[in-house]
């Protein structure tokens, strides 16, 4: 019903737009204890085949959602009611800003893709911790941090070190994004001394707590291979927890979509069944250039159960979907589980 009815009926509307009204949809939908019992009974693959342990956490199945998809944790609740064993949250920064200039989401139809240059738009750490205050403490949500568009890479590392800080009690992971394509200069925090740098800083911080947690890493997909050589020499050094692989794309090679409609739509990071391969290629590079030395968490491309098998079989642990929850709708999750506890079944 949602392919065939709700998606042609959503996709007739600008998409940001339409991702805040559906938001407010679920919210209704989603408001009391009864429905969100119903919709979880409805959408979850209960399997103890499907449970993961890692990071110290008891995951309830190796799907989530990526970050982007509840930037501000307004919905992390009701997402939960739809199948996925973890809910990311962010991007979040210190202070409250607009992101970039709209219209900065534009669907590929024919490509099953987005191409989007949001810019970090959320309302600031504080809010999300208000929000976060009174969570179950059941559900596993990882927090995504990252800089203000304002803030200089040379004092990137204070941005990061107050959502950490502030986050802490109210997360059960960090996820450090240096790799959007939509602030400018962040990328460069990849490179291998401010990397290190940073990771080390808040790695430090990490292990003088009480009890630590997990920080992964999220990297681009557009990284060569020597650049990704490092990303192992910087987990292996710093003592990281693991890899996120990949965020968005800047490359828009092999698209279905004719060059004059995604030149009109402009810069931006490109996510969704393009980015399958090579989300696959920098999950199964990073696993055998580290002898599988760390946890890797697979996203890009991911819209089937096989999809995800594809992402295990590389030498990912968990995986995270986003665009192929869009263009596939709620029921994915729950398919996606079914899949794999065929195959969990099966090796």
């Amino acid at each position: 019903m949602y392919k065939a009815i709700i998606k042609p009926l959503l996709f007739r509307q600008d998409p940001e737009t339409i991702h805040h009204t559906v938001f407010n949809w679920l919210k209704l939908l989603l408001n009391n204890v009864i429905s969100k019992s119903l919709v979880k009974s409805f959408y979850s693959e209960n399997s103890k085949s499907l449970e993961k342990e890692l990071f110290g956490l008891k995951f309830p199945n190796p799907v989530g959602l990526a970050a982007g998809f509840d930037k501000d944790a307004k919905l992390y609740e009701e997402l939960g009611c739809l199948g996925f064993g973890f809910i990311e949250v962010g991007t979040v920064t210190p202070l409250p800003q607009d992101g970039n200039p709209k219209p900065r989401l534009f669907r590929l139809p024919k490509d099953e893709a987005l191409i989007n240059r949001m810019g970090f738009n959320n309302g600031g750490v504080d809010q999300m911790i208000e929000r976060l205050k009174n969570r179950n403490p059941n559900q596993i949500i990882g927090g995504n941090i990252g800089k203000n568009k304002v803030t200089p890479n040379e004092e990137a590392i204070n941005d990061y070190m107050i959502c950490f800080e502030k986050l802490f009690e109210y997360v059960d992971y960090f996820v450090v994004n240096v790799s959007s394509p939509n602030t400018p200069n962040l990328r460069e925090l990849q490179d291998k001394e401010p990397l290190t740098k940073l990771l080390q800083t808040l790695q430090d911080k990490n292990n003088a707590k009480p009890k630590r947690k997990a920080i992964l890493l999220k990297i681009a997909p557009d990284l060569t291979n020597e650049q990704l050589d490092d990303i192992v020499e910087i987990v292996s050094s710093t003592k990281i927890d693991g890899v996120i692989a990949i965020n968005t794309t800047i490359d828009r090679s092999n698209l279905k979509t004719n060059d004059f409609e995604v030149e009109k739509m402009g810069a931006g990071g490109l996510s969704g069944k393009p980015v399958r391969q090579r989300s696959t290629d920098v999950v199964r590079y990073l696993s055998k250039k580290s002898n599988k030395s760390f946890p890797i968490v697979a996203v890009g491309g991911i819209y089937t159960a096989e999809d995800a098998i594809e992402k295990l079989e590389a030498g990912a642990d968990l995986v995270q979907i986003y665009t192929g929850f869009i263009y596939e709708g709620p029921g994915m999750v729950k398919r996606m589980n079914k899949g794999l506890v065929d195959y969990f079944s099966k090796n």
